[in-house]
């Protein structure tokens, strides 16, 4: 049984998403299509295991010892964070979850 240019095409589409690294949301956006279509077929393609597996997606975060003036340094991807006593723990929150979606 031959694939048909549909199947194909999101295989091909379904590598390019895969090799973006970016969430499932992100790249449809960019790439006009519906969400839903690339969960279809990443799951037609991949199987139901391998479309779980692409929801969750986890960003390292580097923790240093606090240097001797009692701040701390924490690393998302490329962006540093100083954080010094009396922080505001709600916004350093609201901040690593925008960096996380940016990384």
């Amino acid at each position: 049984m031959e694939k048909t240019e549909l199947h194909m095409e999101w295989e091909r589409r379904i590598a390019d998403y895969e090799s973006s690294g970016q969430t499932q949301a992100t790249w449809c956006a960019i790439n006009k299509l519906n969400v839903n279509q690339l969960k279809y077929w990443l799951k037609k393609i991949k199987g139901p295991k391998r479309n779980r597996s692409t929801k969750s997606k986890f960003t390292p975060v580097v923790v240093t010892e606090p240097p001797a003036n009692d701040s701390m340094e924490i690393k998302i991807g490329q962006a540093s964070i100083e954080v010094r006593p009396g922080f505001d723990s709600t916004f350093l929150a609201d901040i690593v979850r925008t960096l996380k979606t940016l990384c």
